[in-house]
């Protein structure tokens, strides 16, 4: 049985499909972008301010699902520079403890909005 998962204080989906699905006892969120949810505008010029909004969405639907950081298992990160790639890595580091979730990070072409990330996580609830 599936059941979606949103959170006031997170983005709505601006697109068809859910900010995050719950399935059995794994939580799927879809990749989150730098948005506020207040006002739907991105946040941050640069990859630092831009990935913290991301983990305050990110953290808005796991708490929604009865969920934290801790229990994030997988994740995926986009980005469009990998130059970026020590500076959102410093921000990562901050919400993960030990062990840290797998991981994959890839650079790619464009992202929604023309932000510079995107993060998308597995995390298996209780």
């Amino acid at each position: 049985m599936l059941k979606a998962v949103a959170a006031p204080d997170a983005p709505q989906a601006i697109g068809p499909y859910s900010p995050g699905i719950r399935a059995g006892n794994l939580l799927f969120l879809s990749g989150q972008i730098p948005l506020d949810p207040a006002t739907g505008q991105i946040v941050g010029d640069d990859i630092t301010a831009q990935a913290e909004q991301v983990f305050r969405n990110i953290g808005a639907l796991l708490r929604a699902a009865g969920a934290d950081f801790a229990q994030v298992a997988r994740t995926t990160v986009f980005v469009t520079d990998l130059n970026d790639f020590a500076a959102m890595n410093a921000v990562y580091a901050r919400h993960f403890g030990d062990p840290p979730p797998a991981r994959s990070t890839v650079q790619v072409s464009r992202l929604p909005r023309d932000v510079k990330v995107e993060i998308d996580v597995i995390a298996v609830l209780a």
